[in-house]
């Protein structure tokens, strides 16, 4: 095993040298395999740490172009100590960053109404009526488009726009954050302006 692969899965992940080492022997060297290991290690200290309070953090902005898109973001973090630091600074900017690129609407699924989420699924039941599919595996299809309209309407379950694998999540990035920091995370809110849209 290479100190070159651990240091590399250490700056993907952010986790301790012989976490890096166990999750890499754990996975056979497979440096994919060992971050998704890790993160999901993360994650059960994630877990722990949600209840915890978050009242401190920052409000930051993006603007693109030449001030024809902004975005305003809120991101909650235990200490002023974490708000200070370069990797949480860094990460509401890739949030900010997100949100002007992708356009949710929402933060999380939990937001989304109850008449929004009804409106969709009447949609998609049309649909499929209209394409003959037989109603006995309509429910298991609508639970699978109801799925991608949460990728695409909620931050937390959008895929993370640098991300090449097209699996990391702005919820999985947080969770390494969490793992990292030792602290609750959460993102509060934001707001996206476009220019000329109402």
């Amino acid at each position: 095993m290479s100190t070159e692969l651990i240091t590399k899965l250490r700056e993907m992940t952010g986790a301790g040298i012989m976490d890096c080492r166990n999750a890499l022997k754990e996975n056979t060297n497979d440096l994919d395999k060992a971050c998704q290991w890790l993160r999901e290690k993360g994650m059960a200290s994630a877990v722990k740490r949600a209840g915890r309070s978050a009242k401190q953090g920052l409000v930051n902005s993006y603007i693109h172009g030449a001030g024809t898109l902004g975005v305003l973001v809120e991101v909650n973090c235990e200490t002023d100590f974490v708000a200070k630091t370069e990797d949480f600074q860094n990460l509401v900017k890739e949030i900010a960053m997100q949100v002007a690129a992708v356009s949710p609407v929402y933060v999380t699924r939990e937001q989304v109404p109850e008449s929004i989420l009804e409106s969709e699924k009447a949609v998609y039941k049309a649909q499929l009526k209209e394409e003959g599919k037989p109603e006995k595996v309509w429910d298991k299809i609508i639970e699978g488009k109801v799925e991608k309209f949460y990728q695409q309407v909620c931050l937390m379950e959008q895929i993370y726009m640098r991300d090449t694998s097209g699996k990391e999540t702005i919820k999985d990035l947080v969770t390494a954050a969490i793992a990292k920091t030792g602290e609750n995370i959460v993102v509060k809110r934001f707001a996206r302006f476009k220019l000329g849209e109402e």
